[in-house]
């Protein structure tokens, strides 16, 4: 940042906190918003835009060699008039970004001529020109895509510590879209009587990233074509550099029958649920009493400050009163046996969570039962406890289903067929692979190595919502001329100084400079265009 950038950066933060600063106010005989002549004007010359963080978004796509592999490996248009395949693809994950929600949003991006001068674009696919776009695939060319949108999460990943590499943890989950058209092709209903399709998704529950999602019909059972879909992101995980690899699913994706090859990669471990049923059930109520031990759970987060008065429930008192059935965790027990499942040659580690509930309907309790929460894996070494909590952790991914569906409206189906609407999850969900790069490529100083790796992490869990808050919609005044596009701040909040591009300027063929953060002294981070890595990076200070 230069110091010109940084000298106005601190002074709008002063301000900002002299506002906000707890002091006595005296009592106000009107409301604190007091704004009444407001006038709406049309700028001649000054031209704004309220997505500014997009330009930072950009210049990552071209800084991590996406837009290179994307146009280097999917070919679907014969002559480029005027689109790559490229400015398709980003064309709707940019889309997302900005604020819109479905395909039909485009159109107001693409009449946007602020937007369209801060990509340096004449212009961009219309939403008909989109669902085109989309129509063209076919399954080897969406596998393609995702191969590109991996080789450039490869890129990403060598730029981290070593000490990322130490465990890949990959989460295999389904999830139903559901839609209410009548004319979509391969839509069917699935077991919960939702009509629509029923996605299967594999992420990297170290960064929450989507690396691998398969479209299917709604009536397909969640595990079907899951273990080659594991073994691509097993490969994806060895080449990129990790030592172990730990592969999570439920019950649905015990998966026996590639449970001893995977045991035999001597590289990866398993923890998937297992179905109850009566012969394991069995050996659990023949274990001895004293093989059980209680399971104690940390607590949840730790109080920073003085403890508060816990607020009276409003719904269990409800419930009593009404009569209605509820069900009382009591005790939690947890043991292990060897188990040998039919479609395996060798035995493996059965977790039995045993849970002791009690039953009550109204105020008056009914009964107590067990019910057993199997899981089987091969780590021999892990405690019973810490196998439970893993097999628990997987639940998160539940959280980026959610995010995916609710925050970025990647899991929908806007256009006519399956793998149309499985292209557009694929290029919808870059959005939020977008976001978690830009946390991953977030310098961390030596000097304020604690500060800058908690606005890492804080950055990588952002839900998507509160991502485009604070890192997209900030108002710029766009610039151009020189042969540069500036983005200017027009206003300022806490998140600008983490992955904020400030300007872009060319230093010599090959090299572009890229001002991204300051903390007391100003940093430059040089992204070098050149060789087969174009994430080269060094930090200078001036």
């Amino acid at each position: 940042m230069t110091p010109t950038v940084h000298k106005k950066s601190q002074q709008r933060k002063q301000r900002i906190r002299r506002r906000l600063l707890k002091r006595a106010i005296p009592e106000l005989d009107r409301p604190m918003m007091t704004a009444t002549n407001i006038h709406y004007e049309l700028s001649d010359r000054v031209s704004g835009l309220a997505p500014g963080g997009i330009g930072a978004i950009h210049l990552l796509a071209h800084r991590t060699g996406l837009i290179r592999d994307i146009d280097a490996r999917l070919h679907l248009l014969k002559i480029h008039l005027p689109y790559h395949e490229s400015d398709h693809v980003l064309n709707i994950a940019y889309n997302i970004l900005a604020g819109g929600k479905r395909i039909e949003h485009l159109e107001l991006r693409r009449n946007d001529e602020v937007y369209l001068n801060a990509l340096g674009a004449e212009r961009i696919p219309d939403p008909t020109t989109a669902g085109d776009f989309c129509r063209r695939f076919l399954e080897a060319h969406v596998v393609t895509l995702m191969d590109a949108i991996n080789e450039t999460r490869r890129r990403v990943w060598s730029q981290q510590p070593p000490e990322f590499f130490a465990q890949a943890i990959l989460d295999v989950d389904g999830t139903l879209v559901a839609t209410d058209a009548e004319c979509k092709q391969d839509v069917d209903i699935s077991y919960k009587g939702i009509w629509g399709y029923h996605p299967l998704l594999v992420s990297l529950a170290n960064t929450a990233e989507p690396l691998y999602l398969v479209n299917r019909n709604g009536n397909r059972p969640s595990h079907e074509g899951a273990d080659p879909v594991i073994d691509k992101m097993l490969n994806l995980c060895r080449q990129a550099g990790f030592l172990k690899i730990l592969v999570r699913g439920d019950t649905d994706f015990s998966q026996t029958t590639q449970l001893d090859r995977w045991d035999q990669a001597g590289d990866v471990n398993f923890i998937f649920g297992i179905d109850a049923h009566s012969t394991l059930k069995g050996l659990a109520d023949d274990l001895p009493a004293e093989k059980y031990g209680f399971l104690e759970r940390p607590p949840r987060y730790a109080i920073k400050t003085a403890p508060r008065t816990q607020r009276e429930r409003i719904k269990p008192e409800i419930v009593r009163a009404r009569g209605f059935k509820t069900i009382h965790l009591l005790e939690e027990m947890v043991a292990e046996f060897n188990y040998r499942p039919v479609a395996c040659r060798r035995d493996y580690r059965i977790i039995v969570l045993r849970k002791r509930l009690g039953i009550d309907k109204g105020q008056l309790r009914l009964f107590e039962e067990y019910r057993y929460f199997f899981s089987i894996t091969n780590d021999l070494v892990t405690p019973a406890e810490e196998i439970v909590f893993s097999a628990n952790d997987r639940c998160d991914q539940e959280n980026l289903i959610a995010q995916l569906k609710g925050g970025v409206h990647a899991l929908t189906a806007p256009v006519n067929d399956l793998v149309s609407n499985w292209a557009y999850m694929v290029m919808a969900s870059l959005a939020w692979s977008l976001k978690a790069w830009s946390a991953l490529l977030v310098p961390v100083s030596p000097r304020h190595a604690a500060k800058h790796g908690a606005e890492k992490h804080t950055l990588l869990r952002m839900e998507f919502a509160t991502f485009c808050a604070g890192m997209i919609q900030m108002p710029c005044q766009i610039v151009q001329g020189g042969r540069r596009i500036v983005y200017r701040l027009l206003s300022w909040n806490p998140w600008q100084g983490v992955v904020t591009v400030h300007g872009v300027k060319r230093l010599n063929q090959g090299v572009i400079e890229v001002v991204c953060r300051d903390y007391g002294s100003a940093q430059r981070i040089l992204c070098m265009f050149r060789g087969e890595n174009p994430l080269e990076t060094r930090s200078l200070t001036p």
